[in-house]
C-alpha cells in the first residue's frame, strides 16, 4: 500500500515542480508569498494557501489542493460558529483531536528545573493540533457547506476514519488526493515533510522546525508552573479574574496581545505555547507594520522576548 501511494505521489510531485516552474517559483525559496502583515489571512496561517494580497501571482492554494481540503475561508480550519470542541477549552474551538500523553520537559531530570510540570494545557494543546504531527491539518469538525458537524470524530485515532470523514466534505467536494500532517518523518507520504524538508522527494521550502512532534524534551517547557519568587525569573505585573498572569508593559490592565502571559487553568499561572506566540500575528512596531517573525508577541531583538520573564 505504502508503495502505492508513493508511487501516485511522486507522479504528483513532478506535476508540483512542473506547475512551479511555469509560475517562475524557485525550489528551496526563503521567501513566503504572505505580506505577514494586515491579518493572519496574509500569513502562513491561512491554510487556503492563497494570499489576498495577490492571489493571481501565489499558486499555492492549487498545487496545495491535492493534500488538504481547501474550505476556502481562512478561520475555519481553527474556529467554528457552531458544534465547537467539548475537549480542548479554547474560543470556539474547530480541530480534531488525538488523545495522547506527551514527553515533557521534566523527563530530562534536569538539576535547575524547580517547577511542576503537567501536559500541556488547551493552551498548547490547540497549537500542538497542527505542530505535533499527528492530525492532518484540515481535520476539523465543523466543515463549510457540510449542513453540520460531527462530534463523534472529535478525537478519532484511526486515520482510515478521519479521511473518509474529511473525503466527505461538502456537497460535490470530493476528496483530496491525501490529507497532510506534519509529522517529522519524511518517509511518511502523509508527511507535509516528505516534500517540505531537505529530504523531501520535493525540494519545497523546509517545514521541519516546525514539526514539533510529541517528545517536547528538546523545545521550551509548556504547562510548567511560573516561578514567584525565584530571583532568576522578572515578576509579573498584571492578572486576570481567572488567574492568568501577565506582563503589562502597557500599564493598561488588560492582556494585550502583544504581551507574555501565563494561562491559569487549573494547576495556576503556566507558561504554555500561547505564552509567547499569537497564531493570528503581532505587529512589530504598530499598526499596519509587519508581524513578529514565527508569530511571537514579543520581538526576541536581542533576546528580548527571553528577558522577558528571565533575568540573566
Amino acid at each position: 500500500m505504502s508503495k502505492i501511494i508513493w508511487t501516485r505521489q511522486a507522479i504528483l510531485a513532478i506535476g508540483i515542480v512542473s506547475v512551479g516552474s511555469a509560475f517562475g517559483q524557485v525550489n528551496n525559496r526563503t521567501d513566503t508569498e504572505f505580506d505577514n502583515n494586515k491579518g493572519i489571512a496574509y500569513t502562513r496561517h491561512n491554510l487556503t494557501q492563497t494570499s489576498p494580497a495577490d492571489a493571481s501571482s501565489s499558486p499555492n492554494g492549487a498545487l496545495m489542493d491535492a493534500f488538504r481540503n481547501n474550505y476556502g475561508q481562512v478561520c475555519v480550519y481553527c474556529h467554528t460558529p457552531h458544534g465547537a470542541s467539548s475537549t480542548v477549552e479554547a474560543p470556539l474551538w474547530n480541530r480534531t483531536r488525538k488523545s495522547h500523553t506527551f514527553q515533557t520537559y521534566d523527563l530530562l531530570n534536569t538539576v535547575t528545573l524547580t517547577q511542576t510540570v503537567t501536559q500541556p494545557g488547551p493552551n498548547s494543546l490547540t497549537c500542538l493540533s497542527c505542530h505535533d504531527g499527528t492530525t492532518a491539518v484540515d481535520s476539523i469538525i465543523n466543515m463549510p457547506g457540510s449542513g453540520g458537524y460531527d462530534l463523534a470524530q472529535e478525537t478519532q485515532d484511526d486515520d482510515g476514519a478521519i479521511n473518509a470523514f474529511l473525503g466527505g466534505w461538502g456537497p460535490g467536494q470530493g476528496d483530496t488526493f491525501q490529507h497532510m500532517k506534519l509529522d517529522a518523518n519524511t518517509s511518511n507520504p502523509d508527511s507535509c515533510l516528505s516534500c517540505h524538508s531537505p529530504d523531501g522527494i520535493v525540494a519545497a521550502q523546509s517545514f521541519a522546525m516546525f514539526a514539533i512532534g510529541t517528545d517536547l524534551r528538546n523545545d521550551h517547557p509548556v504547562g510548567i508552573t511560573f516561578p514567584t519568587a525565584n530571583p532568576d525569573f522578572n515578576v509579573t505585573n498584571g492578572s486576570t479574574a481567572r488567574g492568568d498572569a501577565f506582563f503589562d508593559n502597557d500599564g493598561d490592565a488588560r492582556m494585550d496581545k502583544g504581551e507574555v502571559r501565563l494561562y491559569n487553568t487549573g494547576d495556576g499561572p503556566e507558561v504554555e505555547c500561547a505564552s509567547c506566540h499569537d497564531p493570528h500575528g503581532v505587529e512589530s512596531a504598530g499598526v499596519g507594520s509587519d508581524f513578529n517573525p514565527t508569530f511571537l508577541r514579543v520581538s526576541n531583538v536581542g533576546s528580548s522576548l527571553c528577558m522577558t520573564c528571565h533575568v540573566k
